[in-house]
């Protein structure tokens, strides 16, 4: 009755208030909720970027293939006539060249010439067979190791292994930004059903003010006063619910259904916070380590020197001499049209062909910048090391930081809430030194100390999601830290 407290009243308040905190909601347990695991996977299977991120590969895979092009076998063939004139001649061929992997190249071809030839263009006649002919020339010493070629072809071939580490580096990038979306909609539903419970206990309070206003134990404002909590805790949890539902929205960017459409999950698919992560600084070495070896961005500046390497060899191949030696066979064919039958004998021919650019500059000039672009990227390299390093130590110090601020947010509610639950059973008992003010202003710090730990909470998790970032790590799961002994929800 009035003045008297309620035992069963106040230990339903505590209870439920701390299970909102703790996010320990017996009804959305029994319900499927949203994991970050399905998070993670929906964005590896249907999120637009990650596709379009693949296609990567496929740019290189057909850059590489136009540069196996320049190795193309070619066929020329000409019709060459002249049917009017002092000298009329008729002229058809037909080759095969193809180029050598190891450089120079290989021809072949038939070529077959009639009609009456001027003096001078006595060797464009052929027996009446016509002529075949076959030959080789090789580079002796510029473009025997590297050439045009084959520099354009194993470049592409770095740019094939470059779109890995630039996939991942993706996949990486895009798992963080789920996983960050993912806590900030877990502590959106923390905090809206923290006020729902708020709104309760101020609902409930009501019909026992209420009673109290009738028996004549308390005066009318009192009752007014809570009215007026109540309407500002609708207020609160209007504007928590518009956060979730914007959060939710943000998520479903990432969380998509088996056709890729993006699905937005509802207040009933809300997951807990699980327990707090276990790190310590006797770990970190072994993580730099790790994430110096898996980071993308290193292995594409590896990669990309290692490519730079194939454009030095070529600017160093330009200055070299060129010297081919060439070997061609000829045979006609038919009637010799000659008397002389100078063109019915096999023929072969071996040449020297050499040349060398006296200032070189062409190659000097591209080995100096190719110098200098390797050691761009060097120092880029080291850059980036310093900075894996930076990182990791960061998310290291984030993490620790995180556990203990969430620890003491919780002692701030446990002692919040306790103030509040005492001022709550001074006013029940009407004890004069307690109003429904004191008891609004009390309760009031226990939600914004329940927030508070809130609000941790998603910062320590969102520090776990820097961290599975800083490590390279493309799927997380909430397994890649164990979980601390001491930071049960």
């Amino acid at each position: 009755g009035p003045g008297t407290v309620n035992p069963s009243l106040v230990g339903t308040r505590v209870a439920t208030l701390l299970d909102a905190i703790d996010g320990d909601d017996p009804i959305v347990a029994t319900l499927q909720m949203v994991s970050l695991d399905q998070v993670i996977e929906s964005v590896h299977r249907s999120y637009p970027l990650v596709q379009a991120a693949y296609q990567q590969r496929a740019l290189a895979d057909g850059n590489q293939i136009a540069a196996w092009g320049e190795f193309d076998t070619k066929i020329k063939a000409a019709s060459e006539n002249g049917p009017l004139g002092c000298y009329e001649t008729y002229r058809n061929s037909a080759g095969v060249t193809k180029p050598l992997y190891g450089g120079g190249e290989v021809f072949g071809g038939y070529r077959n010439g009639g009609g009456d030839f001027q003096p001078w263009y006595q060797e464009r006649e052929t027996n009446d067979g016509g002529e075949f002919k076959a030959g080789v020339r090789v580079p002796l010493i510029r473009d025997r190791d590297i050439d045009a070629r084959r520099a354009a072809l194993w470049r592409a071939t770095y740019d094939q292994q470059i779109a890995d580490p630039f996939i991942r580096a993706n996949l990486v990038s895009f798992a963080r930004e789920a996983g960050l979306a993912y806590w900030k909609w877990v502590a959106a539903g923390q905090k809206y059903q923290l006020g729902q419970r708020w709104l309760d206990i101020a609902r409930a309070r009501n019909e026992n003010i209420e009673k109290r206003v009738e028996a004549g134990d308390l005066g009318r404002p009192e009752l007014i006063d809570n009215q007026r909590a109540i309407a500002k805790r609708e207020a609160k949890l209007a504007g928590a619910l518009q956060y979730l539902q914007q959060s939710a929205v943000k998520l479903s960017l990432y969380l998509r259904d088996e056709n890729g459409v993006p699905y937005t999950p509802s207040t009933d698919e809300l997951p807990p916070f699980p327990a707090l992560r276990d790190i310590t600084p006797t770990q970190i070495d072994a993580s730099i380590a790790q994430a110096q070896q898996a980071r993308p961005e290193l292995t594409a500046l590896q990669l990309q020197l290692q490519q730079l390497q194939v454009d030095y060899a070529e600017a160093c191949n330009m200055t070299r001499p060129g010297l081919d030696a060439q070997l061609v066979g000829s045979q006609d064919v038919g009637e010799p049209t000659s008397k002389k039958r100078d063109k019915s004998e096999f023929e072969l021919e071996a040449g020297l062909f050499f040349d060398v650019p006296l200032q070189r500059r062409k190659g000097i000039g591209k080995m100096q910048a190719v110098n200098a672009k390797m050691a761009q990227v060097s120092a880029k390299r080291r850059m980036v090391q310093d900075k894996v390093t930076a990182e990791v130590q960061s998310v290291y110090a984030g993490l620790i930081q995180t556990r203990q601020e969430v620890l003491r947010a919780r002692e701030a509610v446990r002692l919040a809430t306790l103030m509040a639950e005492i001022e709550y059973r001074k006013f029940e008992v009407g004890n004069i030194d307690s109003d429904l003010l004191k008891v609004a202003l009390r309760e009031q710090y226990a939600l914004e100390a329940a927030e508070e730990e809130i609000t941790a909470t998603f910062g320590h998790f969102a520090a776990f999601s820097d961290y599975a970032a800083a490590l390279a790590v493309d799927r997380p799961t909430e397994s890649l830290i164990p979980a601390a002994q001491d930071g049960g929800p």
